[in-house]
């Protein structure tokens, strides 16, 4: 029907900013969006875009200097694949992807492509960046760099980061001491003083903000699910920025946001209608 085309329309030009076919499947899977009205077509973009930017939250910083970004993923993982790629960061990715939360993949670079360039640009273009210490981060010198790259972001647009710190003390983290510590030292091997000190700053730095510790969670599950809720809860705390000057649209948005429910585990059908 001609509702169905132009929903499908409207989601392609919803989503023409990143082509990735898993971001599309995923709205599908989670929301049924049905057009009652044929003739106030403006409107009905307007409240469906306001429907999906709920649930993606690609909201700015309410920092002036990030205002204006545009923000392609709203989470950038970085972690040691040694240690945590088919476990911990499998599960939280899947969780992400549940709660339609767009994470960055490392395995989704195209072949053809530089990579480190392809990492930096990917994390300028996140809104948060989850940084999970292991015993190996530090083994990593792409690790350590991209921490640079994260904190040089948090304070040149206010880039939000959670450090999550898994079977590590983050004190060893702050320190660089015991196994983490040894490893550190390995890895500084035949590097500047200069490089080195970077990385003893950026460490200290990350380890000093609040985050996550396995020893302090009832289980990885439940701490994947806090870490998540705390994500989208942040990607939700900043109005979007493409409806300013519409007045009084904050309470349709706020109601819109309680028919989402994003916590639930249920796939919602929202259905727009009249006039």
């Amino acid at each position: 029907s001609s509702c169905i085309r132009k929903m499908r329309e409207t989601l392609v030009k919803l989503l023409s900013h990143n082509d990735r076919e898993e971001r599309r499947l995923g709205y599908a899977k989670h929301f049924s969006l049905i057009f009652c009205s044929e003739s106030q077509s403006s409107k009905v973009f307007v409240l469906l875009k306001i429907s999906f930017l709920l649930s993606l939250s690609m909201s700015p910083s309410s920092s002036s200097s990030s205002s204006s970004r545009n923000w392609v993923y709203d989470v950038f993982p970085s972690f040691s694949g040694e240690d945590i790629r088919k476990n911990f960061l499998s599960h939280f990715i899947r969780e992400l992807d549940r709660k339609l939360i767009l994470a960055f993949k490392d395995n989704e670079i195209e072949k053809s492509h530089s990579i480190w360039p392809e990492l930096v640009q990917s994390i300028r273009d996140s809104r948060i960046a989850v940084v999970v210490f292991s015993t190996n981060y530090a083994s990593s010198s792409w690790c350590l760099n991209e921490l640079l790259e994260i904190l040089n972001c948090k304070k040149e647009f206010g880039q939000i980061v959670i450090p999550v710190f898994y079977g590590l003390d983050p004190s060893h983290v702050r320190k660089q001491t015991g196994d983490f510590g040894k490893v550190f030292e390995e890895t500084c091997k035949n590097r500047t003083e200069e490089l080195k000190n970077q990385w003893k700053e950026a460490l200290t730095d990350a380890a000093n903000i609040l985050g996550y510790h396995t020893q302090n969670c009832d289980g990885e599950a439940t701490m994947i699910e806090k870490i998540v809720n705390d994500v989208l809860g942040l990607l939700s705390s900043t109005p979007p920025k493409d409806f300013e000057g519409f007045v009084g649209l904050e309470d349709h948005i706020a109601k819109m946001n309680l028919l989402l429910d994003l916590e639930s585990k249920e796939v919602r059908m929202v259905g727009i209608w009249g006039p």
